[in-house]
């Protein structure tokens, strides 16, 4: 059974990189849930799903203006 402390948050910043975060602790400044939870490996395999492109989206856009 998962207590309190093995539950995970996924979270963003504004470059749009992923981590995780202890469900119930204050998230950090610069990052916002991005809306999954649950258990460590549950919400790294999300991320393993979800993040496709690793680059910071500063660095996406700029390839974009200059492709």
């Amino acid at each position: 059974m998962q207590t309190g402390e093995d539950q995970f948050i996924v979270v963003l910043n504004d470059e749009l990189q992923y981590s995780i975060w202890p469900a119930g602790r204050d998230i950090p400044l610069g990052w916002r849930a991005e809306g999954f939870q649950g258990a460590r490996a549950d919400c790294l395999a999300h991320i393993e799903r979800e993040w496709t492109d690793m680059r910071p989206l500063s660095v996406r856009r700029h390839a974009e203006a200059n492709a």
